[in-house]
């Protein structure tokens, strides 16, 4: 009994085989593979933490709301994480000093006045205290302008606290603690408002009493002491002040280097995983190529099969000769253990049908087909000189913007003609995108392997309740084994699209189900912060990246439009505003 087809590889991945110039041969292979399998269970999800965050490159730009795990994606995001969870910290410690200062205030003397205005301050301070500590549980409720009321309202405190117990006492020391908290915040202008009050304040009080215009109410004064020890104290404590501005100021800046230098190697190691684990799989599939098959010298219609170029889950492909001109073909044979599985040949033929009704020059075409009820199903397809998209990312990794502007604009031509037609493809990936070398005129890339395509007014489905597709590059809706629509060859545009700009496929795992859950539940890393992107960018792949197929642009060519115009710097407030109410219930690098 022949063995099951291997539910680990793609249905329809045997795409036509295409020799580089100069006859070395070259195919097209899954990496990483397709998957066919059972479709995993939908897993509901819950809205992650909504925070007010900036990108690395928009660092003294207006926040940006949106949506992120704890897990910070960027260095501002770390410092932000921090800053929430740091000033949590500090309105619990100024919770408890109050606490302390109210039970300790009433049984020290001291000017009774002053006393009972701190007091007074204390009780509004411990209540805003309390309010922000309890309200930042939620970092997504952060806001800078309710930071800084509560640093206002903690320096009118700390200065009647200087006041009552002395303007020459040590009270102004804790000051400085005030200053290196507050400046360490992503705000520059709050933090040099925070040390101008401090700075000022003190200077202004410190002139005010020394100088004799107002009477020193503290319970300490320093009246024995020389004048000059006074100046000398008041000039060195703004320079504490000073000091614990530019320390905190510079150990922000610090970190964030830091910060960065850690995510850009970790971003990098990912990549270099991507591309290890995508040559590995190609160079496994080669190994097996170039060699004489079981049907090598056969003779299928008017061609005569030669060696094998192309091997996947469904067939093999040779190279064919034509028996009078001699032309070359290329010819996919499906494998024998696919011939007994319910639908394959309805699968594999129905390639034909979908690729005949396109017109489009970037569709490969079939130049003829097995008769109905032959004994081996084929497909004679024309012989394309090139290499898949694929090869060219192994040698350089990314794409340049203008060729990727090329490769948008020609897959969307043919995609949005198969759309029109009720074709969906369901396996764009880079294997089945191919830049085609011609004898006259420029390269162009055409769309191979419609195998796995759903016709619309098909139906039933084909492959039984599995997925079908490749799960770097396949829509959620496809990932959890749903219907399809046109939309997901959008996504795969848009997935295609991240990969070719920074390097890495937008989803990863290891394994199948690992890949898959990742496509349907969460969103890969910032584009602009994995490479030196416009932002433009990312409001484009976010649309084309959505879950729900709806949300997505309405056809593949508006995805390519939209995508030339922000690769050449353009940016579309519509597109922005769009893509920033999907990333407020998802956002980039988000995990549930």
């Amino acid at each position: 009994m022949p063995d099951p087809p291997d539910p680990a590889l793609a249905v329809g991945t045997d795409a036509p085989f295409a020799p580089a110039p100069g006859g070395a041969p070259t195919t097209l292979s899954p990496a990483p593979p397709a998957m066919e399998g059972p479709a995993p269970p939908h897993v509901p999800i819950g809205n992650a933490d909504t925070v007010q965050i900036r990108s690395r490159r928009e660092a003294g730009s207006a926040s940006v709301p949106g949506t992120i795990g704890r897990t910070a994606n960027s260095p501002v995001e770390a410092m932000f994480l921090e800053e929430v969870a740091r000033t949590r910290v500090f309105a619990l410690m100024c919770i408890f000093i109050d606490i302390f200062a109210m039970i300790g205030l009433p049984f020290l003397g001291g000017n009774m006045v002053v006393r009972n205005i701190l007091l007074a301050q204390i009780a509004v301070n411990t209540v805003g205290a309390t309010y922000l500590y309890f309200d930042l549980r939620d970092p997504g409720r952060y806001r800078g302008t309710v930071v800084m009321s509560l640093a206002l309202l903690a320096t009118i405190t700390a200065y009647t606290a200087i006041l009552y117990w002395g303007i020459n006492s040590a009270a102004p020391c804790m000051i400085v603690l005030g200053i290196y908290f507050f400046s360490r915040n992503q705000s520059l202008a709050a933090a040099l408002v925070v040390y101008g009050l401090c700075a000022g304040s003190q200077a202004l009080l410190a002139a005010l009493t020394l100088s004799g215009a107002v009477p020193d109410p503290g319970m300490y004064t320093g009246a024995e002491l020389p004048f000059y020890i006074h100046v000398i104290t008041q000039v060195l404590l703004q320079f504490m002040f000073f000091a614990a501005y530019v320390l905190a100021r510079s150990g922000r800046t610090s970190t964030l280097r830091v910060v960065d230098g850690l995510l850009q190697a970790h971003r990098q190691a990912e990549q270099r995983e991507a591309a290890f684990q995508e040559v590995k799989q190609d160079l496994d599939r080669m190994l097996q190529l170039g060699g004489p098959g079981r049907h090598t010298d056969r003779i299928l219609g008017s061609y005569k099969l030669g060696v094998v170029i192309g091997r996947g889950a469904m067939g093999e492909v040779y190279e064919a000769l034509h028996l009078q001109g001699g032309d070359r073909a290329a010819v996919k044979l499906l494998h024998p253990n696919v011939l007994s599985h319910p639908g394959s040949i309805e699968r594999f033929l129905r390639e034909a049908k979908a690729a005949g009704a396109l017109e489009s020059q970037h569709v490969v075409r079939v130049l003829d087909a097995s008769p109905p009820g032959s004994g081996l199903p084929y497909l004679i397809m024309e012989y394309l000189v090139g290499n898949d998209l694929a090869h060219h990312l192994r040698k350089r990794r990314r794409l340049p913007f203008d060729k990727l502007e090329q490769l948008a604009r020609q897959v969307a031509s043919a995609l949005d003609e198969a759309a029109e037609k009720g074709i969906v493809h369901r396996d764009i990936k880079p294997q089945n995108l191919f830049l085609c070398e011609r004898a006259a005129g420029s390269p162009i890339w055409k769309v191979l392997d419609f195998g796995a395509s759903k016709l619309a007014q098909h139906k039933g489905t084909l492959t039984e309740g599995r997925v079908v597709g490749t799960p770097a590059y396949m829509a959620p809706e496809q990932a959890r084994g749903e219907d399809v629509t046109p939309a997901a060859d959008i996504y795969a545009l848009a997935a295609i699209s991240y990969r070719c700009l920074t390097g890495r496929p937008p989803f990863s795992g290891k394994d199948l189900p690992t890949t898959l859950y990742n496509v349907c539940y969460s969103m890969p890393p910032q584009p602009s912060l994995v490479a030196d992107l416009p932002h433009a960018v990312d409001s484009v792949l976010a649309i084309g990246l959505a879950k729900t197929a709806a949300e997505r642009f309405e056809s593949a060519g508006e995805l390519a439009d939209a995508l030339a115009a922000a690769l050449g710097g353009h940016r579309d407030d519509w597109l922005d505003r769009r893509a920033q109410a999907l990333l407020a219930h998802m956002n980039w690098g988000a995990t549930p």
